[in-house]
């Protein structure tokens, strides 16, 4: 009697015991709460998939990112469409996501690994929002005397 892929698998897979975070939930809170929770997110899953040089990277990008970003606040005209900004965050995000852990989380959710909720995600939002306005408040008490 043979045994179906699914039943071999899930014998010889090791369920994965640290948590995720889901694409779902990266998208929304991205969209929501900007760039830094797609870099959190998305390195917290490359180190839970053993992938220290990506997570690395989506930092660099992350922190490059917020470097391009934080500028434009200050020169786009006031009538300039806001969800605009969140949109292209989450086209961006989306994007890696898809390329780069994609199957990595849809396997690990399959081997039975679990994501975070979305309390964790909203907790993480909310601390990238009081981090963005703290560095553009920043930006604008430094630039006040010049």
């Amino acid at each position: 009697m043979a045994l179906d892929n699914n039943a071999e698998k899930s014998v010889f897979e090791e369920i994965p015991t640290e948590k995720i975070y889901s694409e779902k939930a990266i998208r929304i809170g991205t969209f929501f709460a900007g760039p830094l929770v797609a870099g959190y997110c998305i390195a917290e899953n490359f180190k839970v998939f053993n992938d220290f040089e990506k997570a690395k990277n989506t930092w660099i990008i992350t922190i490059i990112s917020m470097l391009a970003i934080i500028p434009l606040i200050f020169i786009i005209p006031d009538n300039f469409p806001s969800f605009l900004f969140p949109l292209l965050y989450l086209t961006v995000s989306s994007y890696f996501l898809k390329k780069f852990q994609e199957q990595n989380i849809q396997k690990h959710i399959q081997n039975g690994g679990e994501t975070f909720g979305g309390w964790r995600v909203t907790l993480i939002g909310l601390l990238s929002i009081i981090v963005f306005f703290g560095i553009i408040i920043s930006v604008v008490l430094l630039t006040e005397n010049v």
